[in-house]
C-alpha cells in the first residue's frame, strides 16, 4: 500500500508543478514584455571602412520601456536615449523620438515582421521615402559586420498632369466671349 501512496504522490506532485510552471504568451512576431532585443543593420562601407546603418536597442522592464538609438553620420554616433516610447499592446508596433545633437526632433516608427526577426521603419532607405528600412534583429553578438550594399538606382518619376505645362491647341476663342 505504501508503495502505491508513494507512486500517487510523486504523481500529484509532478502534476501540480506542471500547473504552476508560468506559460509563456509569446505568440511568433510579438516583442516580448521583459527583457532586450537589439534590431541593427550596421555595416561597413568598403571604399571608406567607415560604418553605416543605424541600431535601435529596446530595453523592457516591468516599470518603463527604453530605447537607445545609434546611426551613422561618417563615424558611428553616440547612442540616443529615446523619449516618449510607445509599444502597443499586441507588441507588434512601435514608436519612439529621438533628437540627436545638432539635428531636430524626430519620431521614428516601426512594425515586426518575419515574425518578430526583422523591425521594419517607416520609410527613408536610400533617400526614397516610399521604401521602409530594415533592421534585422540581432542574434549573434560577436559577428563582424558585414559589407554595405549599395542603394539602388532611382527609378525616373513620371510627370504628374499638374506639373506637364499646358498645350496650345491653336485656337485664340475665349469662352464665354
Amino acid at each position: 500500500m505504501t508503495r502505491r501512496a508513494l507512486f500517487a504522490g510523486a504523481i500529484l506532485l509532478a502534476s501540480c508543478a506542471v500547473l504552476a510552471a508560468p506559460k509563456t504568451t509569446k505568440k511568433p512576431g510579438m516583442l516580448p514584455r521583459y527583457g532586450m532585443l537589439v534590431f541593427s543593420d550596421l555595416c561597413i562601407h568598403a571604399d571608406s571602412g567607415e560604418f553605416g546603418g543605424q541600431r535601435i536597442t529596446l530595453q523592457r522592464f516591468a516599470e518603463v520601456d527604453t530605447i537607445l538609438y545609434e546611426y551613422t553620420a561618417g563615424g558611428l554616433s553616440w547612442p540616443v536615449v529615446a523619449s516618449d516610447v510607445t509599444i502597443d499592446p499586441r507588441g507588434q508596433q512601435l514608436y519612439f523620438t529621438v533628437r540627436p545633437p545638432d539635428e531636430d526632433e524626430r519620431t521614428i516608427s516601426g512594425k515586426l515582421a518575419d515574425g518578430g526577426k526583422t523591425l521594419v521603419l517607416d520609410g527613408g532607405y536610400c533617400g526614397d521615402e516610399a521604401v521602409p528600412m530594415r533592421l534585422p534583429l540581432v542574434t549573434d553578438f560577436g559577428r563582424k559586420a558585414g559589407v554595405c550594399r549599395a542603394c539602388p538606382v532611382p527609378k525616373p518619376q513620371k510627370e504628374k498632369e499638374e506639373d506637364k505645362p499646358l498645350q496650345d491647341s491653336g485656337s485664340t476663342t475665349t469662352a464665354g466671349l
